[in-house]
């Protein structure tokens, strides 16, 4: 009897586990199928699509690069995946990606993160904006940063921060990862906001952007705990922190520091002179920008950059004769001038291949319709 009950039970649990294979394949292949029918007489470009709604997001973001390698391998340099909710297309092709970048002006290809990607950065970020509103905005970021500004404010600024701040440095064993996140945060803040803030004070600050950070590709789920929810509330303490240093600036209105903020106030609603007014909304959300950029993508170059010097000794030497050349003959508190700047062609030469090795390049942009690439419509 038994013999002939355990029969019976393989026998009904056979079906059901051909149905639940069935499933689980059906579900594997159900962006593809869907695609395929709707849009029968587009020929897409080959690739896989993963699962409904989630797509292949997960890989692409736990394997990066391996992950486009081992695609492109297999496919070619152009194929289709789902990410972040939404079908996509990767193309590792220099003339086509070429292509993508010059036709930006035409209007046939717009920037195309995520939604969570806007959110967080703003909806006056000029990441956000098109047309003549992100022309503004452009041109108010380039305002702070230009050739005349760089030479007589931020070279000045940034060498006297640096001397005084590594001036501890030597012979100790340093967490780059760590020392470089502070180092950008402290200077970026000073270049900002002329902010003389401590170590200890910016844990805060450096904490609401790694949040935030994390939520650029985060699904939106809005739940206490998710990396979306954790994002919205670092970003709101952010922008409240930047509102009221931006309330302490027009308090002593009459100390002008030479710093981004006092040209971005410049051109605030309450400047009477200025031909475009911004709001603080719009200020706050340049000044997050900024902050946000430098501390995701500057402390991780330098970080790379003295593991490079580290790895090869030589250009390690080269780079220090080439700085030590330059302030032969001058006191120890000499601070950099524009020529010395221009004189520090291996510098330069090390900072660029650094961007160079450091850097996968990649950007993300969306079609205001449809476009056929190399015989494959996206």
């Amino acid at each position: 009897m038994s013999c002939i009950d355990d029969k019976l039970g393989v026998q009904l649990l056979q079906p059901v586990i051909g149905v639940a294979i069935g499933a689980l394949v059906l579900l594997s292949k159900w962006n593809e199928i869907w695609y395929r029918v709707t849009n029968k007489s587009l020929p897409l470009p080959p690739g896989t699509m993963g699962w409904p709604i989630i797509g292949e997001s997960i890989p692409f973001m736990k394997y990066g690069a391996d992950f486009i390698t081992a695609h492109r391998t297999r496919h070619g340099n152009i194929f289709k995946t789902h990410l972040f909710g939404k079908p996509a297309v990767i193309c590792t092709d220099t003339s086509v990606n070429k292509y993508i970048l010059s036709s930006e002006s035409k209007g046939n290809f717009l920037l195309g993160y995520p939604q969570t990607f806007f959110e967080m950065m703003g909806k006056w970020s000029t990441f956000s904006l098109y047309k003549s509103e992100h022309k503004a905005m452009r041109g108010a970021f380039i305002s702070l940063v230009n050739g005349p500004v760089l030479r007589d404010r931020i070279l000045t600024k940034i060498d006297e921060f640096m001397q005084s701040y590594l001036h501890n440095w030597s012979d100790k064993i340093l967490d780059m990862q760590k020392k470089s996140n502070e180092l950008i945060l402290l200077l970026i803040l000073k270049l900002v906001a002329s902010k003389k803030e401590n170590i200890a004070s910016t844990k805060e600050l450096e904490e609401g952007l790694h949040q935030v950070f994390l939520a650029f590709f985060a699904p939106a789920i809005n739940l206490p705990g998710t990396k979306y929810n954790k994002g919205l509330k670092a970003r709101r303490k952010l922008v409240q922190m930047f509102g009221n240093i931006i309330e302490e600036r027009r308090a002593s209105v009459c100390n002008r520091h030479n710093d981004m903020l006092d040209t971005l106030l410049e051109n605030s609603e309450y400047s009477k002179d200025c031909v475009i007014q911004f709001t603080d909304e719009q200020i706050i959300d340049q000044i997050f920008g900024i902050v946000l950029s430098g501390y995701a993508t500057t402390s991780y170059v330098l970080m790379m950059a003295v593991k490079y010097l580290y790895d090869h000794p030589h250009v390690k030497e080269a780079l220090r004769k080439e700085n030590l050349e330059i302030r032969k003959g001058k006191p120890e508190d000499y601070s950099i001038n524009w020529d010395d700047y221009k004189s520090m062609s291996f510098t330069r030469a090390v900072v660029m291949e650094t961007l160079r090795m450091s850097s996968l390049p990649g950007f993300f942009r969306r079609t205001t319709e449809d476009a056929e690439i190399k015989g494959d419509t996206t």
